[in-house]
Order: structure tokens, then sequence, then C-alpha cells
């Protein structure tokens, strides 16, 4: 007799914080992780979930705190980098030891209100998209200078790879792990959502985006739009521009999928 019990859309996912130096923000931000975690599976759009925390060689509190709360909580997992390794490689350190079906990745001090992932989600389903990346309504709170770099920055990246897309650094991506099948990202710094985004439109895959509330940081501290980070960022994008303008789209069996409950 067939259980009566509904599948399950996606089989699991996996929510990573990149942090360095979060002490004040990642207890926070583990707990609203795990409120949308358990409210997806409450809804039936995933069956489990785990918390993934990529400490990137932090000085403050925050490797102490992060060990204290996986040794409560044995669905969060912590990787502590040996040195600090900006934001690309803290990317991609949770994206290769990500095992859920889908990855969520955001930053440590919540831009957003994490119940958007039950929207995420959804839209990832029913459009059959294979990321979902949300832009921000509303930018203001960051100050003139960052709506400036922020502008250029964005058409520029739209000019070099014909990417058609909204606020493409915001720290919001969800993903169909299977992407990475496909995808080897380089970057070490913060153009590392550009090459993601570019090297998955390049090679075929189904890209969605949608608007959130955005809430600037209140706690720790954004290293996003110093002249170091903003001249490493010029400097990868020059660096890889022939690599990811070289891309030619998978086969179509590649890029097909299913999901669970579509499956006999």
């Amino acid at each position: 007799m067939a259980s009566s019990a509904r599948r399950p859309h996606f089989e699991s996912l996996t929510i990573f914080f990149p942090m360095w130096n979060e002490e004040a923000t990642i207890e926070r931000a583990v707990a609203a992780a795990f409120d949308a975690g358990d409210r997806l599976v409450a809804t039936g759009e995933i069956g489990t979930f785990d918390i993934l925390v990529i400490d990137d060689a932090s000085t403050d509190n925050t490797p102490v705190i992060a060990d204290k709360l996986a040794a409560e909580h044995e669905q969060l997992r912590v990787i502590h980098h040996e040195r600090n390794r900006k934001l690309g490689g803290s990317l991609k350190t949770g994206f290769a030891n990500a095992t859920g079906e889908l990855v969520l990745y955001t930053d440590a001090d919540l831009p957003f209100d994490l119940a958007e992932t039950t929207k995420a989600v959804r839209l990832l389903r029913i459009y059959e998209a294979d990321i979902v990346s949300a832009y921000r309504f509303d930018r203001t709170g960051e100050g003139p200078r960052r709506l400036v770099y922020s502008y250029v920055y964005n058409h520029l990246v739209q000019l070099a790879f014909g990417l058609r897309l909204r606020d493409m650094n915001f720290a919001f991506k969800l993903l169909r792990r299977r992407v990475f099948d496909h995808i080897e990202l380089k970057s070490e710094g913060s153009f590392i959502d550009v090459e993601l985004l570019a090297r998955a439109h390049r090679l075929g895959f189904h890209i969605v985006q949608f608007g959130v509330d955005y809430f600037p940081r209140t706690r720790g501290i954004s290293t996003l739009s110093s002249n170091a980070v903003i001249l490493q960022i010029l400097r990868e994008m020059w660096e890889l521009r022939s690599d990811l303008r070289s891309l030619e789209p998978l086969p179509a069996s590649l890029l097909e999928h299913r999901s669970p409950s579509t499956e006999p």
C-alpha cells in the first residue's frame, strides 16, 4: 500500500554562512536559519536541512561561539580556515562542503528576512530554475558611495558578460547543488558572486530573480566597499574575462532536471 505521506519536493537543503569576526551576529543568524529550515520542512518543500558555518580565520570569539553552537545542534557544522581567505575562498569552501540537494548562502548579518527562503525554494521549483538570485528593493540605507559603486559595477558586468541581472553581489543565492558538477569557481575575492552567475549563464543554467526588503548591517564590520576590495574585484574581472566569455552552453541533456516530487 502506498504511503499517504506527501513526499517533499526536494530532499535536502544546506544553508551556509561565510563568517569573519561575526561574534555579534552569529547566534541570531543560526537561529534564523533553523526557523527557515523548520518552516520549509513543515510545508513539505524539503525533507531535511543542515546549517554550515565557514569561519574565515576570525580573530574575535566567532570560532568559539560557532563550535559551542555546533556542540548543541547536530544539524550545524563548522569549518575553520587556518588563514583568512576572503569571501571567495569562504564561498568555495561552503559550496564544496554543502551536502544538500539545494544550497543557500547568505551573510551572517542577515541582510534579508530568511523567511524569504520559502519563496525562493518555491520559485526554483515552479519555474524549474537552477539558481534563484535575489535583489534589494531599496538600497538607500547603504549610503551614496555604495549606491554609486554598485550601479557602476553592475552595469560593467552586464556589458562585459551579457548578464541581464540586478544586484549581482547581493548575498542571497539559492542553487541546485548539481550546478557545481559543471562549474569550478576561481575567484578569491568578492567577484565570486558575478563569476558564479556568469559561468552558470554561459553554460545555459536557468537563473531567476526576485526582490526582497533589505536590512543594512547594524552589527559587525562590512569591508565590501573598501578600496582594496574594489580593486581586487576589478582585477579578478579582468583576469577571468576571457575564460568566462569562452564558455559554451552544455548539452540539453545535462541541463534537464526532475525534482523528486515528479519522479515515478
